[in-house]
């Protein structure tokens, strides 16, 4: 029987393997991943994440689930958003990364409504019809079974919720040689420079190529059972913000 694979960047891997090598990429990140952020993305990060906030619509009171979030910036955010009658839960399936959102958000002060949960996007642990929004910024392109995960969070949305996919995506024809020069040369040799890891930041760089345009993911999100589905791209396409809702 032929083993079943999946994409790792641009190798093809056991598909049981894949969710291993991801946590070996963050594990070996984690500690640089903010500053690499700022310095990768020249701080527009901040206004991605800002403009997916600003769709968001929470409101105090409210339950939010930020999936693949990592170091807590957005979480921190959607802390002070929902205040203390509302609840924000930070979850990532990589522990390292989760472990450094929990110390960071502990220094800022923000304790009292977040909870911190090591889960898989594919299988989360939480009950049915449970977030009035869920977000995941740029962790659907290292899961392996993305339609898994798109299911899991439409079961854990509520009736009228909202999901927020923020992801790197396809760029415009006009900005793609220079971005394809900047992510698949420049940005390894910057992982090697400050983070010491240039394979994993060469991983990042090919994970984005194999992740699903605006299109299909738009697609995968309606197959899931989203509705009203859009998306806009951000920074010539760099980014989208994928958007769907549960009725």
């Amino acid at each position: 029987m032929t083993e079943k694979t999946t994409h790792f960047g641009f190798k093809e891997v056991p598909v049981d393997d894949k969710v291993n090598r991801v946590r070996e990429v963050f594990d070996s990140v984690a500690g640089k991943y903010d500053v690499m952020n700022d310095l990768m993305s020249l701080g527009i990060h901040r206004l991605w994440k800002r403009y997916t906030l600003e769709l968001s619509g929470v409101r105090r009171g409210q339950r939010v689930l930020d999936l693949a979030g990592g170091t807590g910036d957005l979480a921190a955010r959607f802390a002070r958003l929902v205040g203390p009658e509302g609840q924000v839960v930070l979850s990532d399936i990589n522990a390292s990364m989760l472990a450094e959102g929990r110390r960071r958000l502990l220094d800022e002060g923000n304790a009292g409504n977040v909870e911190y949960v090591l889960a898989n996007a594919e299988c989360l642990p939480f009950p049915d019809n449970h977030f009035d929004c869920i977000t995941m910024a740029f962790g659907l392109r290292n899961v392996t079974h993305k339609e898994a995960a798109l299911a899991s969070i439409y079961r854990v949305l509520k009736p009228g919720g909202k999901a927020l996919i923020l992801e790197f995506s396809r760029a415009t024809p006009a900005i793609k040689p220079l971005y394809d020069l900047y992510s698949l040369k420049i940005l390894p040799l910057m992982g090697k420079l400050i983070a010491k890891d240039a394979d994993s930041y060469r991983y990042l760089a090919e994970s984005i190529r194999m992740h699903p345009d605006q299109e299909t993911l738009k697609r995968m999100m309606e197959t899931a059972g989203f509705e009203d589905c859009d998306y806009q791209n951000l920074t010539g396409g760099i980014v989208a913000l994928h958007r769907g809702y549960k009725f």
